[in-house]
This record gives C-alpha cells, structure tokens and sequence, in this order.
C-alpha cells in the first residue's frame, strides 16, 4: 500500500506546478490550465485523506470541486472565446482596458 506521505508530495507537487505556472504565464489559456492543475492537486489530497481516514466526506467534496471546475472551464473557455474574437489575443499583457 501507497503511504499517505507519498500522495500528500504528490498533491502538493501538482498545486505547485499550477501556481508557478498561474503566476510565470501570461496566456490566459496556459492560466486556465494552471487553475486545473491546483484544483487537482486538492482533490488529490481530499481524496487521499478521505481513504486513510475512512470517511467518505472528502470524496464528496471532491465530486462537488470537479462540478465547479468542469462550469469554470466552460464559463472562463466563453469568455476567452469572447475577447479574442473582440481583441484577437489571449495575452492578459494586452487586454488592459475593460469595457461593459
């Protein structure tokens, strides 16, 4: 059996990639994946700690996270879809100006 240790490295590895990747990257598609990345490593350690605690709550909370990052995804893929067809970049460097 995997040791406990080994899945929380791993959890904290992933949520560090995603990060670094979210803070260096300055396209808004590359972020988006750097978000997918944290919410990962996060369901990996509630899953983890649900089985070595033998409590099925944090795999309910895992089902609930992946629910709102499967709706951030489609909201935040419209609305890049949305400013590069009005702005044709992605780059966050670029789009300095909001407007309504």
């Amino acid at each position: 059996m995997v040791p406990l240790q080994w899945y929380m490295y791993l959890s904290a590895a992933l949520f560090s990639i995603g990060v670094f990747g979210f803070l260096t990257r300055r396209n808004i598609i590359m972020m988006f994946i750097s978000i997918e990345l944290m919410l990962n490593g996060v369901n990996i350690s509630l899953v983890a700690m649900s089985h070595y605690l033998q409590d099925p709550r944090g795999q309910i909370l895992t089902f609930f996270v992946i629910t709102v990052a499967a709706a951030e995804a489609a909201i935040g893929l419209a609305i890049i879809i949305s400013v590069f067809r009005n702005k044709e970049t992605v780059h966050v460097d670029e789009l300095t100006e909001s407007k309504g």
